[in-house]
């Protein structure tokens, strides 16, 4: 980064301040990830410069005959991937993605399902401050006290409500997504069936997660989760869908272009491809196992040390801490702070039934993806839940002030306190240690 140490010295120094974050630090929010080298050269190369309204041979723009063989090739390496029919590679993030299916297949008011918020679902499968849950009539399903979906109930919003989408997919859901089952019911009321498998895409391409592909018409997923790609997004319509209708394919892309975006992002399409070719090898299939295995090693480490996890572990590559019995309603809070502070970054999450509020939710929410890719194995799972356990062992006292006008001074008080915790000092410095070790990039 030469030209911008001299350029912008200020940026310069808080990339590496971030760099020296990611070495140092042990990454468990299961929706990131560490790309390689070649994904970052794409996405740092001059393809930034240019523009190219529309697709592949019909762009508004000149100039444009090497971007076309690059999103190309970008399709096509998603298609034989994926083995679907129609993919578009255009979309800026997940949620953009989403809006195309809605575009694609809805008209405003139009009713649609997807899973609701704080039971783990995702923002644009039709909650209420979404645009989703706004522009659409949405009739969330839940899950039950396991943290599974209640497909009883399911059942019964689909027939009452006659919903035109049904959405599969979530945030912070422990276990595989039921395809088939959703699509029995999507097929039972002529209803298109949406899969999001921004989570999971990279555990399907290692048939480590059930495949979307024989029963949903539409798949979308970001490109930077288990994907291990660039931060960007694609849609894609199966067999199934193209014989529901045979237009769906030039829907999703009107919807994209010119429906919700403009010109593309060429240096991530780009990134993209690379991120596909990366994972059609086989050494991918088994970071893909690798995981789960991981993170099947570490929910059962965090059950032997106390810790209450939805579903008494996991089957994909998260898992979700129902910190209720350590710290009452609200404890994510609590536990996300500490555990930053000490060098492990997760993210404070609802658990099903949330007692407290999404502001202040009753659980924390980590994977293994990251560490994945930095080849840790079951072993370290041990390790580190050692140290997630010793953290929250030392601010067990803490509990959320029922009244929230006491709720600022007490977290500040809470912040204060934990930057002079002695065993959080402890644990950063021996994550430190250990982290340093390991590389951001090991397969």
């Amino acid at each position: 980064m030469s030209y911008l140490k001299k350029t912008d010295h200020k940026i310069y120094d808080l990339i590496k301040l971030e760099a020296k974050r990611q070495k140092e630090g042990l990454e468990m929010i299961p929706s990131e990830n560490y790309v390689s080298p070649a994904v970052l050269e794409a996405m740092g190369s001059i393809l930034t410069n240019k523009y190219s309204e529309g697709y592949p041979r019909k762009r508004y723009y000149g100039g444009n005959d090497n971007i076309d063989e690059i999103e190309l090739l970008a399709q096509e390496r998603a298609k034989k991937l994926f083995k679907v029919e129609h993919v578009n590679v255009q979309p800026y993030s997940g949620s953009p993605a989403n809006l195309a299916v809605y575009m694609a297949t809805c008209s405003p008011g139009d009713t649609i399902m997807g899973l609701n918020l704080p039971d783990g679902g995702h923002l644009t499968h039709g909650w209420k401050v979404s645009f989703t849950g706004i522009y659409y009539k949405s009739t969330p399903y839940h899950v039950r006290k396991d943290g599974r979906v209640d497909f009883a109930e399911v059942w019964k919003l689909a027939k009452q409500y006659k919903p035109k989408l049904i959405w599969t997919g979530a945030t912070a859901y422990v276990y595989q997504y039921e395809f088939d089952k959703f699509a029995k019911i999507a097929d039972s009321i002529g209803a298109y069936f949406a899969a999001d498998i921004a989570h999971t895409a990279g555990l399907v391409i290692s048939g480590v997660h059930l495949d979307p592909v024989p029963y949903a018409h539409i798949i979308t997923t970001t490109t930077h989760k288990t994907l291990r790609g660039p931060r960007g997004a694609m849609i894609m319509v199966t067999k199934k869908g193209m014989k529901k209708d045979p237009e769906l394919g030039q829907k999703v892309d009107r919807a994209v272009f010119p429906g919700l975006q403009g010109g593309p992002h060429d240096h991530t399409t780009a990134a993209i491809a690379v991120a596909l070719k990366e994972a059609s090898g086989a050494s991918f299939k088994k970071y893909g196992k690798q995981i789960v295995k991981n993170a099947k090693a570490l929910a059962n480490e965090l059950i032997k040390k106390g810790f209450k996890l939805i579903g008494n572990g996991t089957e994909n590559h998260m898992c979700l801490i129902d910190l209720v019995p350590n710290f009452g309603p609200g404890g994510g809070f609590f536990m996300q702070y500490a555990l930053d502070n000490a060098g492990i970054t997760l993210n404070k999450n609802t658990i099903p039934g949330e007692p407290a509020s999404p502001f202040y939710p009753s659980g924390v929410r980590l994977g293994t993806p990251a560490l994945t890719t930095r080849g840790m194995r079951e072993k370290e799972m041990k390790k580190i839940a050692d140290w997630i356990w010793e953290v929250a062992n030392s601010i067990k006292d803490y509990r959320l002030p029922k009244n929230k006008e006491e709720r600022l001074d007490y977290l500040k008080i809470f912040r204060k306190e934990v930057k002079k915790n002695k065993t959080i000092e402890r644990v950063k410095k021996e994550i430190k240690k250990f982290a340093s070790t390991q590389p951001t990039f090991a397969w």
